[in-house]
């Protein structure tokens, strides 16, 4: 069920950026969006400073958006937590 959602993200343009300063999502969304990875940095950073939802929303990102090598977070910790009650 969930390999059909993570295949889906993958088909997406959206990829985590090679130049990170934390998890690569903002310069992966300015690639996507053609704009300057500062200008989405500090549009995050704004969004930080409401409460909650400036972390919620970088933390889903950062477990859903995929690498440049197509793998997703979530997706690697949901199979490593499976591989421990395989054990």
């Amino acid at each position: 069920m969930l390999n059909g959602f993570f295949n889906l993200l993958r088909r997406q343009s959206l990829r985590r950026g090679p130049r990170r300063i934390l998890g690569g999502v903002c310069h992966g969304i300015s690639r996507s969006l053609g704009c300057d990875p500062g200008l989405v940095r500090l549009i995050v950073m704004v969004a930080m400073l409401l409460p909650f939802i400036g972390w919620l929303t970088y933390l889903v990102a950062w477990l859903l958006i995929p690498w440049r090598d197509e793998s997703i977070v979530l997706e690697r910790l949901i199979d490593s937590g499976r591989g421990r009650r395989r054990n």
